[in-house]
C-alpha cells in the first residue's frame, strides 16, 4: 500500500505569499464591493492581478539589474504561480462556481487541470536538476576549501592546494559536460513530491510510473492523485512535456466569454501562466531534454499579453547568447559557477611555483570567488526546492478540490 503524500514544507514561501495575498484579497475588496460582485468583475480583476505580478517579474528581470533567472528571481516567479493558482481557485469556488459545473466552462477546467497534471513530472525533473547542482556545489567547494586551508597565511599557496583544487574543478567540468551531453539526465531516480521518499521499493521497478498524461480522469481522490506523477524515466522529455502544457492552448471565443461571465478568459489565463512557470523552470534548471523552442503566443487583447510575452522573448534570447547556448541550464548560478571554476582552471595553468606574489594574489580573489557562488546556492538550492515541492502539492490539492466540487455539483442536477 502507498504511503501518505508527505506534508508539504512551505516555509520559504508562506511568509511572502502570505503578505502579497493579504494586499491582493484587500485590493479586491476595495476595488469589487461584496454587493456587486460578479463573475466578469472577478475574472478580470484576476487578469489585471496577473498582469500585475508578471509585471514585476520583468521589473526585477531587467536586463541591468541582471537578476533574470537567478536563485531569487526563480523564487519570485513561483510566488507568483502559487499566488495566481490561489486566486484562480478562489474565482471558481466563488463567483464562479455555479457556471464551472456546466458546459462550456467545465470542459475548459478540464482541459486546464489535464495540462497542470503534466507540470507535476516537471516538478519531479526540476527537484532532480536542483540535486545536480548541489552535486556540481559540492566539487566547488572542495576547490574554494583548499585553496583556503593555507596553513600560513603570508606564504604563497603550495603545488599539491593547486593541483588539488584543479582536480576537483576538472572533475565538475567533466559532470556538467556528462549531463548537458546527456540531456540532463539525473541518473535513474524513484522518487517524487507526491510519494513518500522513505517507501521501500522493490529492485527492479524503476520504470514502474504512471504516465502524468493520463491525468484527465474527474476522480478527485488523493490515492489517484499520488499515483499522477513518479520520477521521470530515461524516455521522458522536458521539451515534449512542455509542448503538453503549452500547445494549442484553447482561447476562449467571445461567445464563450459572455456565456461564463469571463471565466473563460481566467481560465484561459491561468493556463498561460502554468505554460511560462514550467516553461521557465526548464529553462533555468538542468532537465531531461530541455528544448526551450516551444511555440507560445497569445493574443494581445489580454491585459497580461504583454508582459508574458516580453518574458517569453527575454529568457529566450538569454538561451540563443553565445555563452549560454551549450549551458546545462540557463540559472544565472550556474553561469557563475562555469565562469568561476574556468578563470581558476586558466590562471592556474602550468603555474610555476612558489607563485608569484601577483599570481597568487590573483588565485586567492578568484577562491574568493567560488566560495561566494556555493555560499549564493548554499543559501538558495533548498528555499527553490521548497516552492517546487509546494507548487507540486498545491496542483494536486487544487485539481482534487474543484474536480469533487463539481463532481458533486453535477450529481446534484
Amino acid at each position: 500500500m502507498r504511503a501518505a503524500m508527505p506534508a508539504t514544507d512551505s516555509s520559504s514561501a508562506a511568509a511572502p505569499l502570505t503578505s502579497i495575498g493579504r494586499s491582493i484579497r484587500s485590493l479586491r475588496r476595495d476595488q469589487i464591493p461584496p454587493a456587486a460582485a460578479s463573475p466578469d468583475l472577478e475574472a478580470d480583476a484576476f487578469q489585471r492581478r496577473a498582469a500585475d505580478l508578471l509585471g514585476d517579474l520583468l521589473a526585477s528581470a531587467d536586463p541591468a539589474a541582471a537578476d533574470l533567472l537567478s536563485l531569487a528571481w526563480t523564487r519570485r516567479l513561483l510566488d507568483a504561480f502559487l499566488l495566481c493558482l490561489e486566486e484562480f481557485r478562489a474565482l471558481l469556488f466563488g463567483s464562479g462556481a455555479a457556471a464551472a459545473a456546466r458546459p462550456p466552462l467545465d470542459r475548459l477546467v478540464a482541459d486546464f487541470f489535464d495540462r497542470a497534471v503534466k507540470a507535476l513530472d516537471l516538478c519531479n525533473a526540476v527537484r532532480d536538476g536542483l540535486d545536480l547542482v548541489r552535486q556540481w556545489r559540492k566539487l566547488l567547494a572542495v576547490a574554494a576549501a583548499v585553496l583556503a586551508a593555507s596553513p600560513d597565511p603570508a606564504a604563497p599557496l603550495g603545488e599539491a592546494q593547486i593541483r588539488r583544487a584543479r582536480k576537483a574543478l576538472t572533475d565538475l567540468t567533466i559532470l556538467m559536460l556528462d549531463d548537458r551531453d546527456g540531456g540532463g539526465v539525473v541518473g535513474q531516480r524513484n522518487r517524487s513530491f507526491g510519494r513518500c521518499n522513505k517507501e521501500p521499493r522493490a529492485h527492479g521497478q524503476g520504470h514502474h510510473r504512471r504516465s502524468s498524461s493520463g491525468g484527465s480522469s474527474g476522480s478527485g481522490s488523493s490515492s489517484h492523485l499520488r499515483s499522477l506523477s513518479w520520477s521521470v524515466s530515461r524516455a521522458w522529455s522536458a521539451a515534449r512535456q512542455l509542448q503538453a502544457i503549452g500547445g494549442g492552448l484553447p482561447v476562449p471565443r467571445p461567445n464563450d466569454i459572455a456565456a461564463t461571465g469571463g471565466l473563460a478568459s481566467a481560465v484561459y489565463t491561468m493556463s498561460a501562466v502554468l505554460f511560462i512557470v514550467a516553461w521557465a523552470l526548464v529553462a533555468a534548471i538542468p532537465c531531461q531534454d530541455r528544448g526551450l523552442h516551444a511555440n507560445f503566443a497569445v493574443p494581445r487583447n489580454f491585459p497580461w499579453s504583454g508582459p508574458v510575452t516580453t518574458l517569453y522573448e527575454r529568457i529566450l534570447d538569454e538561451s540563443k547568447k553565445k555563452d549560454r547556448k551549450n549551458s546545462c541550464g540557463l540559472l544565472k548560478e550556474i553561469h557563475q559557477i562555469e565562469l568561476c571554476s574556468r578563470h581558476l582552471m586558466e590562471i592556474t595553468d602550468a603555474a610555476e611555483f612558489p607563485l608569484p606574489e601577483e599570481k597568487d594574489a590573483e588565485v586567492r580573489e578568484a577562491a574568493h570567488e567560488l566560495v561566494q557562488v556555493c555560499e549564493s546556492l548554499k543559501a538558495g538550492l533548498d528555499p527553490l526546492e521548497r516552492q517546487v515541492r509546494e507548487m507540486f502539492h498545491r496542483i494536486v490539492r487544487t485539481r482534487t478540490e474543484i474536480l469533487d466540487c463539481l463532481s458533486r455539483s453535477n450529481g446534484t442536477e
